[in-house]
């Protein structure tokens, strides 16, 4: 079994030359399984110093603090762990990328079919907007009822967010998406 405290060792002897790594494994908690990223860090790590990636943790800061070129492989270290998150963070993004691609996908191809926009996306975003504001309007100018507030301010969380999408979905990205929709539908004859 592995003292959790070890994780915290190890990223005090990084902290000078490798923050990032350093950051990641003081904040690994007491119990439980390891986070993914403390994962990768021990990985790049292991890499660094030329250990495998089963390698004890033990080990790991005996080998970090007997080597003389330690500063250099903690700089190499560092630059693998921060290139593999921005690996993770652009797979992360091609996803959501996928995920909206599918739905002006769908837009399209329901334009297509019926020869009119779905007219319950437009409801459904006058909704959200107006209900944005609505609330905002009551928080400005009206006391909140007594023992209520958790509740309206996770209401409030959720429209800032939809009205987000809503915006976007209209102005942002997908603005020139749904003119191609258009454009489309209105190349395609009525049947």
């Amino acid at each position: 079994m592995t003292d959790k405290n070890i994780f915290q060792k190890i990223g005090a002897a990084v902290a000078d030359h490798a923050p990032a790594l350093a950051g990641v494994l003081a904040a690994v908690p007491g119990v439980g399984t390891l986070p993914a990223a403390a994962v990768g860090a021990l990985g790049s790590l292991c890499k660094a110093f030329g250990l495998g990636t089963d390698t004890e943790p033990e080990t790991l800061l005996s080998t970090i603090t007997a080597d003389p070129e330690a500063r250099l492989k903690y700089y190499v270290a560092e630059s693998n762990f921060k290139l593999e998150s921005k690996k993770l963070d652009l797979e992360e993004y091609k996803t959501a990328l996928a995920d909206i691609q599918n739905a002006r996908t769908m837009h399209t191809e329901t334009t297509k079919a019926t020869g009119h926009r779905d007219t319950n996306l437009y409801i459904l975003a006058w909704v959200i907007i107006v209900g944005f504001f609505s609330l905002t309007g009551l928080l400005i100018f009206k006391a909140m009822p007594q023992g209520s507030s958790q509740a309206i301010y996770m209401l409030f969380g959720g429209l800032v967010g939809y009205c987000g999408a809503v915006v976007q979905f209209f102005f942002g990205s997908s603005k020139s998406s749904q003119e191609k929709t258009d454009i489309i539908a209105k190349s395609q004859p009525i049947q």
